[in-house]
């Protein structure tokens, strides 16, 4: 049994001793909040594989008329479906020939700060490349992005809030603002389709099934949060290791091919994504633990990539690492289908970084401010300085 906050900043700014004391003792009871804590990797990946014990939907007395879940809260049938709808609109092939597009957008975004030495990694292209990318890939006018932006930042605040799977509600007048964008769009794009995702969506189909409004403006607003959050957060989370671990970024200039795998490395030792949350729909167990059916357990995906049952040394960065089976973006159904968009990203968006800067530099002292939720990690700003290369 523990007590703590995962809303306290120290927590936020460094949970992973807590991580440490986790795995040894692993599965924690949270006696306050009815619940429990998973840190082992071997523990987790049974639970994300095990949907029929362990469900992702924590509303599942809802009526016909709400039943409008998210794909990331929903369970097969629904899950499957949904799932496979998306899937049409959102193919390996659709996302690969965005590569020119994400260079090019990346180009325009460093090309302004590469001459005076100095830059926020978040604002200057960690935020906008992802959000940029997320709108022209959905369909939308890039001058709405900063609309994206704030709609996706309301909505992470609230991620993780009761640690029990039930966030914080977003505003009503949020809600009714982004239904209202989406739906006004995808009335137009039903009428006039282009070669967009929402037009994709739209017209995606299974087994004579289509999306209903309802579902089409969960899956945007889903799209739209992981479709730039994370992913910012990957951008500058790398930047911070390469920061701390320089001889590691020397191995990364001294051999362009490396970067892929050190972007594992990040996705690994820091991972954008720290934890997930499934509901058990049953009496089990964990280690001899009892599990009472809709308890909440809290599964520590950050915790899990650094099991040294897994990955020897696991408290070294090291961007050769192999094989680097880390779990930032899940496993079983609920693998992040956006994995590709987000790594393509990150690879594209560090090697015009690395083409243009080296002896990066944090021109700020002490802590810097976090994303507000212990579901993901990411600061919020990043001043560094560099060396034009």
């Amino acid at each position: 049994m523990v007590t703590f906050s995962p809303a306290d900043p120290a927590f936020l700014e460094d949970p992973f001793p807590f991580y440490e004391m986790g795995r040894m003792m692993s599965p924690l009871f949270l006696d306050d909040q009815k619940m429990w804590l998973v840190f082992g990797y071997s523990d987790i990946v049974d639970i994300l594989k095990d949907q029929a014990t362990f469900s992702s939907d924590f509303n599942p007395g809802r009526t016909a008329a709400e039943d409008n879940p998210s794909m990331l809260g929903a369970d097969p049938p629904v899950h499957s479906r949904l799932r496979g709808l998306v899937s049409q609109a959102f193919t390996p092939k659709m996302i690969d020939q965005w590569a020119p597009r994400i260079r090019q957008r990346a180009v325009e975004l460093l090309e302004p700060v590469v001459s005076t030495g100095k830059m926020d990694v978040v604002r200057d292209l960690a935020y906008p490349l992802p959000v940029m990318i997320i709108a022209e890939l959905l369909g939308v006018p890039p001058e709405d992005r900063e609309k994206f932006k704030e709609w996706s930042s309301i909505i992470i605040a609230g991620l993780g809030t009761g640690l029990d799977g039930q966030d914080e509600e977003v505003p009503q007048p949020t809600i009714d603002e982004i239904s209202g964008y989406f739906s006004a769009i995808a009335e137009e794009r039903r009428a006039h389709p282009r070669n967009d995702l929402i037009s994709g969506l739209v017209a995606a189909e299974v087994e004579g099934s289509k999306l209903n409004m309802g579902e089409l403006i969960q899956m945007l607003i889903l799209l739209l949060v992981a479709g730039n959050e994370t992913t910012t957060n990957l951008i500058g989370n790398a930047v911070q290791e390469f920061i701390a671990h320089p001889d590691e970024l020397q191995r990364v200039l001294d051999k362009p091919s490396l970067l892929p795998g050190a972007i594992e490395e990040v996705l690994r030792f820091h991972s954008p994504v720290q934890a997930t949350v499934r509901r058990a729909t049953r009496p089990t167990e964990i280690h001899g633990h009892a599990i009472a059916q809709d308890q909440a357990v809290v599964t520590w995906l950050a915790a899990a990539n650094r099991d040294p049952e897994i990955f020897p040394e696991p408290m070294r960065f090291d961007v050769t690492r192999t094989p680097n089976k880390h779990l930032s973006f899940g496993l079983g159904i609920h693998f992040c289908i956006g994995a590709p968009l987000a790594r393509m990203e990150a690879r594209i968006a560090l090697e015009e970084l690395l083409a243009r800067a080296r002896e990066f530099a944090r021109t700020t002292e002490g802590p810097l401010p976090r994303v507000p939720t212990f579901i993901m990690r990411g600061v919020l700003t990043l001043p560094v300085a560099f060396t034009a290369r």
